[in-house]
């Protein structure tokens, strides 16, 4: 497991209609505020602000293709050379990570190859980097390169 010390947040919040929404910088829009979002907005602070990972190299919530099936993955960390890099699968905080949550991710790889898995809930974290088609669990998320 990976521990992680959250930034403070500067979030910026806003109610409509009776439903919280949460400014995503990345993407530049505002979304609807879900436990699985608040984890998401969180780990991308984590990122951005203790890893030091650039946020122009983050994307969030694309879509891909599995076959016939069509999936978003969560958020995508690409390299300085714009491969994809590292994934990320957010749960909300009342989600147990399970071996299921971890299948998620690897199929989503079959689509977009990346080198680390990323699972998350918020209160525990999973990491695993691929080496030689296994997967072998990290104690801390990869420095950006």
């Amino acid at each position: 497991m990976i521990k992680i010390e959250y930034p403070q947040p500067a979030f910026r919040i806003k109610e409509e209609e009776g439903k919280e929404f949460i400014f995503d910088d990345i993407r530049k829009l505002w979304v609807r505020l879900t436990p699985e979002e608040w984890v998401r907005q969180n780990i991308l602070q984590y990122l951005i602000q203790i890893k030091k990972y650039p946020s122009v190299f983050i994307s969030i919530e694309k879509e891909i293709n599995l076959g016939e099936l069509r999936k978003r993955f969560d958020v995508l960390v690409f390299n300085s050379e714009h491969k994809p890099w590292l994934m990320i699968e957010c749960k909300a905080m009342d989600v147990e990570l399970s071996e299921k949550t971890l299948e998620q991710i690897v199929r989503y790889n079959m689509s977009v190859p990346v080198s680390y898995f990323v699972i998350s809930n918020g209160s525990f974290t999973y990491a695993w980097e691929k080496k030689e088609n296994r997967l072998i669990s990290i104690s801390e998320l990869p420095v950006f390169y």
